[in-house]
């Protein structure tokens, strides 16, 4: 069948008649959109897909936000939808798309990314969360750091290593881990914010069935590379409108109180409107490269935009607030579900900005990425690609 926005409009009335959304519960209406292929349309038939351009999304939601139908609080499960969902599609067997995917889309099930170590953050390849074969389980015993959302997952992607007399980028396997099972222990780790946002997570003992193992044994790096590459797509190129994001409430701040402007405030703010609305069109463009197949490594140079603008956008608004700007209604700790940038104080969006160039990989790691990827530079010397990863120093 051949899908236009004109045939996914009318299909989604459709929908919305015979699923009519004031006298539908909530989580029955985003069953029921997931099984008529209109939750993410370029994914497969029978995934909550009709094998449509990835494009035609728009025409759906369209129609569904006139109609005010209930959305599946995307910013609450990300990285389910922006990380999990697009590895199980590409790496998972049918019966892993069939048990994770409708949950996941749905928010019925949160998910979580235990990849970062102590000992290997930047250098993920590095990490030493061991993965014993015993029969038809893996036995899993490591840590895990600034694993966000791990307090309310249900479901984590987990990287471990299952032979260290390879080297570090063969001898790593991709699982599905349940959090609530035995030997899975979550701490919170207190931020700069005074939240508790993403956490350690300690793994003794913890069983996973090879049953959900995604891609073969040894081949977690490559899995791992495409949960990457989607996770800088998802951070930095997350669809927003025109003066959107963190330039919003800085515009709103300059318009609402003329007494705080300054000449040279208004050229900082003015460079950095036009930066963001470019950072935003990128965005537009990316994702519109992404209907014809999987991100690559633009991604990398987006979220590196994404992570410096928020910082200088966010130091801009403190600046021009003066002491105002210091000011942070709330310092308790908390265990937020998800990070809001937008609706809190300019003290807190200038605090929790500074972590932008860390998660998702480090602006350093990216750097390295864009130059070598992108722009075809030669790769920095290494002695470690080739040694066995029980020889490497740590």
């Amino acid at each position: 069948m051949t899908f236009t926005a004109a045939v996914l409009a009318a299909r989604t009335r459709e929908f919305l008649a015979a699923h009519p959304p004031a006298a539908t519960d909530r989580t029955d209406f985003l069953r029921a959109r997931f099984d008529a292929g209109l939750a993410w349309v370029h994914f497969p038939e029978g995934l909550g897909g009709l094998g449509a351009p990835r494009t035609l999304q728009a025409a759906v939601d369209s129609e569904l936000a006139a109609a005010g139908a209930p959305d599946n609080d995307p910013r609450r499960i990300g990285i389910g939808l922006g990380m999990a969902a697009p590895t199980i599609l590409a790496y998972g067997t049918e019966e892993q798309k069939q048990r994770f995917l409708r949950p996941l889309w749905t928010g019925e099930e949160v998910w979580c990314q235990l990849f970062s170590e102590p000992g290997a953050g930047s250098d993920l390849a590095a990490l030493g969360t061991r993965a014993v074969r015993d029969g038809d389980t893996w036995v899993v015993d490591g840590q895990k750091v600034w694993t966000s959302s791990a307090h309310t997952a249900r479901w984590a992607i987990l990287v471990a290593r299952t032979d260290p007399d390879l080297p570090k980028h063969q001898g790593i396997s991709y699982f599905l881990c349940d959090m609530t099972d035995p030997g899975v222990e979550v701490r919170p780790l207190r931020q700069i914010t005074g939240e508790a946002e993403f956490n350690e997570v300690f793994l003794t003992g913890v069983r996973i069935p090879d049953a959900h193992r995604l891609g073969a044994v040894g081949q977690g790096w490559e899995v791992a590379r495409t949960t990457l590459m989607n996770e800088r797509v998802s951070i930095g190129g997350m669809r927003i409108p025109r003066e959107g994001g963190m330039i919003a409430p800085l515009a709103a701040t300059w318009r609402a109180r003329p007494e705080l402007r300054t000449h040279a405030l208004h050229q900082r703010l003015l460079e950095l409107w036009v930066e963001a609305e470019v950072s935003r069109l990128t965005a537009e463009r990316l994702r519109q490269e992404l209907a014809a197949g999987r991100p690559g490594p633009e991604g990398s140079g987006l979220k590196l935009t994404f992570a410096r603008l928020n910082q200088e956008i966010s130091s801009l608004e403190v600046e021009l607030l003066a002491e105002e700007g210091l000011l942070y209604e709330d310092w308790t700790m908390r265990r937020p579900e998800l990070v809001d940038f937008t609706g809190r104080d300019a003290g807190y969006r200038y605090l929790r900005a500074k972590g932008n160039s860390i998660e998702g990989g480090t602006s350093e790691v990216l750097l390295n990425i864009v130059a070598e990827r992108v722009l075809g530079l030669p790769a920095e010397p290494r002695d470690d690609k080739d040694l066995p990863w029980k020889d490497l120093t740590r």
